[in-house]
């Protein structure tokens, strides 16, 4: 599918040579439809789409004013410069020709997939997260089961905000991030209508080794995984034989549903909580995709994969996402995340970026 939009790119668009304009998780979503790997259908609005909104309203110099002389590690001097350029966005309407883009790309998503209002999830796609020597991931806002035009273009607008949290400013400041050089795109996917969902690491995340997978899972959508709500149901699958090796069943009390417009955090019933929430032979499928997208990247990865409840097995196993194992975790950061003194700003971010894509 291709588009000749000023402002998208549908995801079978998307590459790593396409990174600075539509950030790592878009950049990846493309890898993988192009990889065949099973991935929901969707779009990405530019960063160029950002840069002509930024830029048309004078937004980056109340940027820089706001986060000038800003110590990251002043928690409320941050918040102060992040509250103020938060609200100076949401305040500030997309120009009509970049809102024009969005609602057509959406209009043509919804018509590819036989729904008039189809329910998206709305991903924060920065220029520099998912990266293998720093971990930017889930700094930005991600808006899960939202549908209709007005809904779509709100959620679009809160992620461009979201680059602006405090913690990003506090993290970017700390690294050596430039504020006004990091740009975001936005990735707008049809949502999975996940039975289960989880994570899943090719490696043991623990003690490193790579002869093992690691899956995470739980009922619904997997963000209640990614936050850390439940104890999870958790397999540890033998890479080579893909032979289960050990399953824990956890107590899944909470899961993240559908509701209305957005998601919602509701109670398990009790006679699911303490069953599994895969079968053998969806755990084993899963892992053979991890395998498959390792393989892609050359290296370890951290997926996130869901299964969906209106499609017959194996086609209703979805990716959707994959980044590299980085360095999240660490204490320190190290000399390849700080920035070097002879590089320029530009520079040092797509240096960065293209460690994501080590093969």
């Amino acid at each position: 599918m291709v588009s000749d939009y000023q402002y998208v790119l549908w995801f079978e668009e998307c590459s790593k040579k396409a990174l600075p304009l539509v950030g790592g998780k878009n950049a990846n979503l493309g890898e993988m439809v192009n990889a065949g790997i099973r991935v929901p259908p969707g779009f990405a609005v530019t960063s160029r789409g950002f840069q002509r909104y930024m830029e048309g309203a004078g937004l980056w110099d109340l940027v820089r004013e706001s986060v000038a002389g800003v110590p990251p590690d002043d928690i409320k001097a941050v918040s102060r410069a992040g509250t103020r350029i938060r609200e100076a966005i949401i305040s500030t309407p997309i120009p009509d020709d970049v809102r024009a883009e969005i609602l057509s790309a959406y209009g043509a998503l919804c018509e590819r997939c036989g729904s008039r209002d189809l329910p998206v999830a709305v991903r924060s796609s920065a220029t520099a997260e998912d990266l293998e020597e720093a971990s930017f991931a889930g700094q930005q806002d991600t808006y899960l089961w939202i549908w209709g035009n007005d809904a779509v273009i709100a959620a679009t607008h809160q992620c461009w905000a979201s680059l602006f949290t405090d913690r990003a400013i506090a993290y970017r400041t700390k690294v050596g991030f430039p504020q006004d050089g990091v740009y975001i795109s936005v990735g707008i996917q049809k949502m999975v209508n996940s039975r289960s969902a989880g994570v899943m690491f090719t490696v043991d995340p623990i003690t490193g080794d790579r002869s093992r997978i690691t899956i995470d899972a739980n009922w619904g959508f997997g963000e209640s995984i990614v936050q850390g709500m439940v104890s999870p149901d958790n397999f540890v699958i033998a890479k080579k034989s893909l032979s289960i090796r050990q399953s824990i069943i956890g107590q899944k009390d909470q899961m993240v549903v559908a509701n209305g417009r957005g998601t919602v955090v509701e109670g398990v019933p009790s006679d699911q909580q303490a069953i599994p929430c895969l079968s053998v032979g969806e755990v084993v499928e899963i892992a053979k995709m991890g395998i498959r997208i390792e393989a892609h990247y050359g290296s370890p990865q951290d997926i996130e994969w869901a299964i969906d409840r209106d499609l017959p097995f194996p086609e209703n196993i979805f990716s959707t996402q994959s980044r590299p194992v980085t360095a999240a975790g660490k204490t320190h950061f190290t000399e390849e995340v700080l920035k070097q003194p002879e590089k320029g700003n530009t520079d040092h971010i797509i240096d960065l970026m293209l460690k994501g894509f080590k093969r």
